[in-house]
């Protein structure tokens, strides 16, 4: 993943509606802004802008089905910042070791 995709997964996963609005594509398939407006305290047009932002950033596709456009999650993007986190983690163990090690030679 290169360094702009990570950090435009991150900056959509920011924000809390947005992950709100991931969490609720994990349990179904497609879905149109207006189903997702029903379950949340906010407008459609506001869910369209969140959707929108998760697009850009390659966490949701959408695609025309007639006159609807209906969104999926696209779980590879998720999966790709998981590994980047877990790497970052990696190291920061690694460095603890050392420094534990380096603390009880003293």
């Amino acid at each position: 993943m290169t360094p702009d995709r990570l950090d435009a997964v991150f900056f959509a996963l920011a924000d809390g509606t947005r992950r709100t609005v991931v969490r609720r594509l994990l349990t179904r398939d497609t879905v149109t802004a207006t189903q997702l407006a029903k379950d949340l305290p906010i407008t459609r047009q506001a869910v369209a802008k969140h959707l929108a932002a998760l697009t850009d950033a390659g966490l949701v596709q959408r695609h025309r089905e007639g006159r609807e456009t209906r969104y999926e999650l696209t779980p590879d993007p998720l999966g790709e910042a998981a590994e980047w986190l877990e790497a970052v983690g990696d190291e920061w163990d690694d460095r603890l070791d050392r420094l534990r090690r380096h603390i009880g030679r003293e």
